[in-house]
């Protein structure tokens, strides 16, 4: 299997802290990776070395095989890029703008721009320094885009947009991995993580603690049950049961917190009659934090 990205030990140690600990990552080509973190957990830092824009202390990151460091500019063709805190020359149009952008690039039809800023509600004609921030947001996501880059590389790209060009720009993410390309995508919005991403990385204090796919961190959570059955069970007796880690009762029902299957739960609750039963499937958002509750 090919790799989009890799890194090896990467590391970015200021004076007073260590903005990234020994970071070895490898996302396959055509996938989403969501990378998740809070503020200050080292996934602009990572992100602004993957785009050449900063040097590591020690370690090396390739996009495609092309080493960020040795070879920037060969590196930086394969990639589409939406920091954090886009900004653009306020004085252009976006339509000036992207037409700027797609020369430097080689030639990128105007095609390509104006159908993105349909699907996204921008009017390329706008002054960029006249444009609210969502707009603002929308012709960076556009330049990102348009020259169909083989890896996108995306920091908070939804950040001001409304919840229906949200939808659209999922769309885009979307397309963008069924043709083959790979998006790297930071966001604090879980929703749009797991709406798209198949893998996730949960960095940690500079230190990447987990990377697996969505289905399994999923399958290894927490999830609750609520049940009302016909007879009393002893909870001891559901306390015993393979994947169970808590069991309550109150006038609602019989509450379980469950890890991995349930069969055995059922299994173990049918002969006392469920009359109902309340599964509560765990959201990505409540799997970090669950890291991060524990110590991860």
């Amino acid at each position: 299997m090919s790799m989009a990205i890799r890194t090896s030990g990467l590391t970015k140690a200021y004076r007073r802290a260590t903005a990234l600990d020994n970071v070895s990552l490898e996302v396959p080509a055509g996938i989403v990776f969501g990378y998740l973190g809070p503020n200050g957990a080292g996934k602009t830092t990572t992100i602004r070395i993957l785009a050449g824009l900063l040097r590591p202390t020690s370690g090396t990151a390739t996009i495609l095989g092309t080493d960020v460091l040795a070879d920037r500019e060969g590196a930086q063709q394969h990639v589409g890029y939406l920091p954090g805190d886009f900004v653009a020359y306020a004085d252009l149009t976006a339509e000036q703008y992207l037409r700027y952008l797609g020369n430097l690039r080689g030639g990128v039809p105007s095609s390509r721009a104006r159908g993105l800023a349909e699907r996204l509600r921008l009017d390329l004609g706008s002054r960029i320094g006249e444009m609210s921030h969502g707009n603002r947001q929308k012709v960076g996501i556009i330049q990102a885009f348009h020259h169909q880059p083989e890896v996108l590389i995306l920091d908070e790209p939804t950040a001001g947009l409304d919840p229906l060009v949200q939808r659209e720009f999922l769309g885009m993410v979307r397309e963008a991995r069924d043709e083959g390309r790979t998006v790297f995508l930071s966001s604090h919005v879980m929703s749009e993580v797991e709406a798209v991403a198949d893998t996730v990385g949960i960095l940690r204090r500079g230190a990447l603690t987990e990377v697996a796919d969505v289905a399994t961190l999923k399958a290894q959570a927490l999830r609750r049950i609520d049940m009302v059955l016909e007879e009393s069970v002893p909870l001891e007796d559901l306390r015993m049961i393979d994947g169970v880690r808590e069991a309550t009762r109150d006038h609602t029902g019989t509450h379980v917190l469950v890890e991995g299957s349930t069969a055995p739960l059922l299994s173990h609750a049918a002969p006392y009659g469920i009359s109902s039963i309340i599964t509560q499937e765990p959201d990505l958002e409540e799997i970090f934090l669950g890291y991060y509750a524990k110590g991860a």
